[in-house]
Order: structure tokens, then C-alpha cells, then sequence
């Protein structure tokens, strides 16, 4: 089934930061911000808006995408010449970028405060009168697709012991740094690079063993997700365009999260949308972890292409929720 937006619009840039500016209600936020503003280059570019509906995957797995795992935290970089069009995962909240302006530098923030005209989306969404979100009431997945947003900045989040950040920049520790710390992992653009950002909501956090209902719960969403992105890069490029999905450990911090469980649904989602993935996966324990749930799925797909019959033994094996991280 062609999936259709539940809503869709498009801003000029420079129109949507001068009408909704970035409201920070945190010093280092503010920090963050006048760094990405000071290169000189002003805001560009159309950005393009769309939510979409939950879309349930197709009953059989006919593709096997290319599913790669590397160490460290998201890298933007396009390589030149190439004909994929790349989407970088927001582990977002349900309410879509709630927490940009606050002191908190999870992955969802981290994102906005390096490109910080989505927080004036989510305002102006919000002076709209619409509602921001990627659940709907019935807190069934909406995923977002947000298309040509410049990065501005980038923050080294990383513990550093001679740049004096032993315990880097990242969730809390982001609110107990001084400016002067924030002004030294922060880098301005010049120019502002392009992304297209791709949020999606992980359920909301259980605790046992996961039920079947949470684990539909994250095919469907990132199936529709990643299936969104692939339409909206069809567009973009439409000349043989490949859709590659940057994502990790989606839904396993503050949600707490089982990561092989994760990983596994998600390159599930990635055959069955027909995108590749590249998956940041920390350090080399994550890159063994996130390999690992690979090949396991994949030899269930081996066993079977029928994606109900691999729901069916991922539920039975008991994959038991994780805690947060606090973050």
C-alpha cells in the first residue's frame, strides 16, 4: 500500500527561523545556538513536513538489505558523487522535539541543538494549532519525515580528559558543564551541511518480558518510518535513488530498551521497507552486540520469509526490557 501523509507542509527557512526564532531555556542551549549563528551563512533552503500513518508491513520478506554496523555516534557526511539519499533516525518522544529548549542533551536534543531550526517547526506547528507528535491518540506510530534541514554545528558529546570533559557532554551531563566547555566541543558549520531527519517514537517503556502487541508495535513503526523515507527520497532524487537509514540503538537509553531486540526489529523493518541501514552502534562492545542480533535475525530469515512466523519466534524467545539510563 502507497502510504499518504496524514499531513504535509513546506517552510522557506529563512522565513520560519525570523517567524518562530529557537526559544532556549538553558544557557548552554543558548551557548550551542549563538555558535551555530555565527558562521555568517544565513538559514536556506525549503524544509518539507509530513507525518505519516501507521502502514503494517507486507506478509513476506523479499528483500535482503545491506545492513552495516559501525562504532562511535551519527556522522552526516554525504559522500560526493553518490545517488543515495541518507535519513538520520530522532529517537523521538511521543510529543515531537518537547524538550529541545531544556537542559537536557539526549540524542532527540542533541539533534535539534545541530539543527536548530527544527525546534522553530515544532513551534510553529504548534502556533498552527496542530499537534506536534509521533503517536497518534491511540498512540499507534506517526512518524515524522522532515527533508532539507541544515546542520548548523557540530557537538563533541564524547568524554575528553585533556579538553577537561571527563564525562563528555551527553544527557545530564550537557546542564553541569560550563559555558566555557560547551564553547570548546561545539564547531560551527561553514557552510551549514543538509540533513533530512527521520523521528520515530519507541514504545513506551514496559518491564518483564516484551509483550507481542510492543513488538508489533516497533516493526510497524519503523517499517512505516523507514517505507516514508523511501517515498520522500523517490522524490527527492528520483533517478535510481538508494534510501540509506543512519539509526542505532533506537529506543534503548531513556526508554530503556532491549538493544538485540532493537537491532534485530529494525533490520527486519529495513528488508521489508527495502533500505539499507547503517547502524551506529557506540563502541566496539555495541558493534558486537548490534552484529550479533544481525545474524541472528537473519538466520531467522533464513528459516522462513514469512514475517508473521518471525514475530512469532522473536515473541517466544522472551526478550526482557532493559532500565533507563537516566539520560
Amino acid at each position: 500500500m502507497e502510504p499518504k501523509p496524514l499531513e504535509r507542509l513546506e517552510f522557506e527557512a529563512g522565513a520560519l527561523i525570523k517567524a518562530h526564532p529557537p526559544q532556549w531555556h538553558h544557557r548552554n542551549k543558548q551557548t550551542v545556538y549563538e555558535i551555530a549563528c555565527s558562521s555568517g551563512f544565513p538559514f536556506e533552503g525549503r524544509i518539507a513536513y509530513a507525518r505519516w500513518p501507521e502502514v503494517k508491513p507486507p506478509a513476506e520478506v523479499v528483500a535482503q538489505s545491506e545492513f552495516r554496523v559501525r562504532p562511535g555516534v551519527f556522522e552526516y557526511a554525504r559522500s560526493a558523487g553518490s545517488p543515495a539519499v541518507a535519513w538520520h533516525v530522532n529517537f523521538a518522544d511521543p510529543q515531537l522535539f518537547f524538550a529541545y529548549s531544556s537542559s537536557l542533551l539526549a540524542q532527540d536534543e542533541l539533534q535539534v541543538a545541530e539543527h536548530p531550526i527544527l525546534g522553530s517547526l515544532r513551534d510553529a506547528l504548534i502556533s498552527r494549532g496542530m499537534r506536534p507528535a509521533t503517536m497518534d491518540e491511540e498512540r499507534r506510530p506517526t512518524p515524522v519525515t522532515i527533508s532539507g534541514v541544515e546542520r548548523r554545528c557540530a557537538i563533541d558529546t564524547l568524554p575528553n580528559q585533556q579538553a577537561g570533559r571527563p564525562a563528555g557532554l551527553y544527557g545530564n551531563a550537557f546542564a553541569r558543564a560550563t559555558r566555557d566547555q560547551v564553547k570548546a566541543a561545539t564547531t560551527p558549520l561553514s557552510p551549514p551541511t543538509i540533513s533530512n531527519i527521520l523521528p520515530m517514537a519507541a514504545p513506551t517503556p514496559g518491564h518483564g518480558a516484551y509483550e507481542a502487541e510492543e513488538i508489533v508495535y516497533v516493526v510497524n513503526a519503523a517499517y512505516t518510518g523507514f517505507l516514508a523515507a523511501r517515498r520522500e527520497s523517490e522524490a527527492l532524487a528520483p533517478k535510481g535513488s538508494r534510501t540509506i537509514i543512519h539509526t542505532g540503538f533506537w529506543g534503548c537509553g531513556a526508554f530503556g530498551g532491549n538493544r538485540t531486540l532493537m537491532t534485530m526489529l529494525q533490520a527486519l523493518a529495513a528488508d521489508v521497507a527495502d533500505v539499507d541501514i547503517v547502524y551506529w552502534a557506540f563502541d566496539e562492545a555495541g558493534v558486537r552486540l548490534a552484529n550479533d542480533a544481525r545474524k541472528r535475525y537473519e538466520r531467522l530469515r533464513e528459516s522462513t520469509p514469512s514475517v508473521p512466523n518471525i514475530l512469532d519466534d522473536i515473541v517466544r524467545q522472551q526478550f526482557p526490557w532493559g532500565v533507563s539510563d537516566g539520560n
